[in-house]
């Protein structure tokens, strides 16, 4: 079995993910990857161009799942960037602390894959489970 994984899941209108890691650092970082791959593909091609501080608050594991995604996603439509690394700072049930380097999108260089317009509280799940930290998040399409 892998240590970190993913699979998309079909929903009505939207889609969504389950993944899962050995532990809640991994599964965050690994969820704002996965985002990043879901709605453009760098095709390798990321320098790093842009470093953010992000904090994050949210009031249980679910809530910080929702509102650290929207962070990232605000990052792609607000700011037209991709995410070439991603590093937790700090993380606890209600905050998380991260440094994200982004490069901006170029059509040249990038494709944009999905449109992701919202992430949603939808059967959001996140907590511990048999292969270590999972979450199960809905996007709003």
């Amino acid at each position: 079995m892998k240590e970190v994984g993913h699979h998309l899941i079909d929903h009505t209108a939207d889609f969504g993910l389950e993944l899962w890691a050995p532990a809640p650092e991994r599964l965050f970082r690994y969820a704002g990857q996965v985002l990043f791959q879901l709605v453009a593909d760098s095709r390798g091609r990321l320098t790093g161009r842009h470093k953010r501080s992000l904090s994050v608050e949210g009031e249980d594991w679910a809530d910080l799942m929702v509102n650290w995604l929207r962070e990232l996603l605000f990052l792609w439509n607000g700011k037209g960037e991709i995410a070439a690394d991603i590093v937790l700072e700090s993380l606890a049930a209600t905050h998380l602390r991260a440094t994200i380097t982004t490069d901006d999108f170029n059509p040249e260089f990038h494709l944009a894959l999905h449109e992701i317009k919202a992430v949603t509280y939808h059967q959001i799940q996140v907590g511990p489970c048999a292969k270590g930290w999972c979450a199960r998040v809905i996007f709003d399409v």
